[in-house]
């Protein structure tokens, strides 16, 4: 009896142990970003191929970044530079239109994949702290380039890529401004509504979806969510939000921007993806990150 006890108890905990690993790998897979891409590149922005070096940064855990690097034709070197971080899904070359008006004030733009994105090395997982190690090794590099400033450093981040770059730049005060386009307020908002949108029931497994995904990353969502790092930013930073955002609604922005005496809202039209609205405003953006990476702006602290 003793025996056939222990056996029980062992094949119950290994039915518990293989459930838990297939629950483990149905929500891994589930929130897996496709890999996308790329549809553009610098020709189709009619830019001079002598402009854009094509590059591979050594990344977290020995990863390799694929990454664009986009010169200005400052004759004055070294000059200011802008990282340019993607959102959930998508690639660098989705942010290329913020390149021409960049460029044209004098500014490089090292436009990164993160990992698990575009040309850039896989990974079992990604995750918004994950794109945030991405912008902290695309900034080490930069810092190495002699045509490069250091002490005028900026990022822009879409989406998932704007909560990492406030993320970094809760953390680090290697930059001197942030924009963020279409940024969340909190990742624990966005999980809810995709579990609505993909019929996960909350009360039966919801919870634990939240609870693993957190475990998984290594983090928890109350300490990375922009309304909790925005407050910690001491640069200034510049919040674009579509009004008529559809995926992350306008509220969020509202809510950041009262989050920090750092913050700027700028509404502008559109949905989330701001890849077409964006030029309208290219001169706001332009002076926002000429202002702040001016050489006489107030130190960073």
């Amino acid at each position: 009896m003793m025996i056939e006890a222990v056996a029980g108890a062992a094949l119950g905990a290994a039915s518990l142990w293989g459930l838990r690993a297939l629950v483990h790998w149905a929500i891994l897979h589930g929130l897996r970003a496709p890999r996308v891409a790329h549809a553009h590149g610098p020709t189709d922005f009619v830019l001079d191929p002598g402009c854009v070096r094509e590059l591979r940064l050594a990344g977290p855990h020995g990863r390799q970044l694929f990454a664009w690097l986009v010169m200005p034709q400052a004759t004055q070197r070294p000059v200011p530079a802008v990282v340019a971080m993607h959102g959930w899904g998508a690639n660098a070359a989705m942010m290329w239109p913020v390149v021409p008006p960049l460029r044209a004030a004098g500014f490089a733009v090292l436009l990164l994949d993160a990992r698990c994105h575009g040309c850039s090395d896989d990974e079992p997982f990604t995750s918004m702290p994950r794109f945030a190690e991405d912008i902290g090794a695309g900034l080490a590099w930069l810092r190495a380039q002699p045509d490069i400033d250091p002490q005028r450093l900026a990022l822009i981040g879409h989406s998932v890529g704007a909560a990492a770059a406030l993320l970094h730049a809760s953390r680090q005060r290697d930059v001197c401004a942030v924009v963020s386009l279409s940024a969340f307020a909190h990742p624990r908002e966005v999980m809810r509504r995709w579990m609505q949108e993909k019929r996960v029931p909350y009360p039966l497994l919801g919870w634990y979806v939240l609870r693993h995904v957190q475990r998984v990353i290594g983090a928890s969502f109350d300490d990375i969510a922009p309304l909790a790092t925005l407050a910690q930013v001491r640069c200034p930073v510049l919040l674009v939000h579509g009004r008529d955002d559809a995926t992350v609604p306008f509220s969020d922005a509202q809510r950041l921007q009262a989050a920090s005496d750092q913050a700027t809202l700028l509404p502008v039209a559109g949905d989330h993806d701001l890849r077409h609205t964006l030029l309208p405003h290219a001169d706001e953006l332009v002076a926002f990150l000429r202002g702040a990476c001016a050489a006489d702006a107030a130190p960073r602290g």
